[in-house]
């Protein structure tokens, strides 16, 4: 299948539509399996649940730009609303099922204080090691990423960049 059928396919339906991204290998695939299937019961009628196997669809996922496995994007109306890529709890797929149903998207996850000062740490550790042991500036590099990490959703320059990203 090619990205205009798809496309076509997914805009013919009249329900959201809950596109899964898999592969029979992919271990946290069929963690999520079971809680999949449950929501796509319970929201029969209401929301559509379309499964694509990675492996047999190269094509299609590379042209979805889908990067890693499982990845659960949300169609309502042909246009993509929302994904999200990796094992995710039953508690955030029914958010994201209610999300596709309601139209409204899932919101951006915030980092707590102890996930902020984690991450500024480590940072800070990676940059130490690497003065201190005077290894390759990689790990300058690295340890910048990480500090950074910390502290990105807060930073005006990174939002009006990333919303530029976004619109392309």
């Amino acid at each position: 299948m090619n990205l205009d059928t798809f496309l076509q396919q997914l805009s013919a339906r009249p329900h959201p539509v809950v596109v899964d991204v898999w592969a029979p290998w992919c271990g946290p695939c069929r963690m999520i399996e079971p809680s999949l299937q449950k929501l796509a019961r319970e929201y029969t009628g209401r929301v559509e649940v379309l499964k694509i196997n990675a492996d047999e669809n190269r094509e299609l996922v590379q042209a979805l730009r889908v990067y890693g496995i499982p990845t659960l994007l949300v169609y309502r109306d042909g246009q993509e609303m929302m994904r999200l890529t990796g094992a995710q709890s039953n508690s955030s797929l029914a958010r994201l099922f209610e999300a596709a149903l309601n139209g409204t998207p899932l919101p951006r996850p915030v980092l707590t204080l102890a996930g902020r000062l984690l991450r500024l740490a480590a940072g800070l550790g990676i940059a130490l090691f690497a003065w201190a042991t005077e290894q390759h500036p990689m790990w300058y590099l690295l340890g910048a990423a990480v500090l950074f990490s910390a502290v990105y959703d807060r930073c005006p320059l990174w939002q009006a960049l990333s919303a530029r990203l976004r619109q392309l």
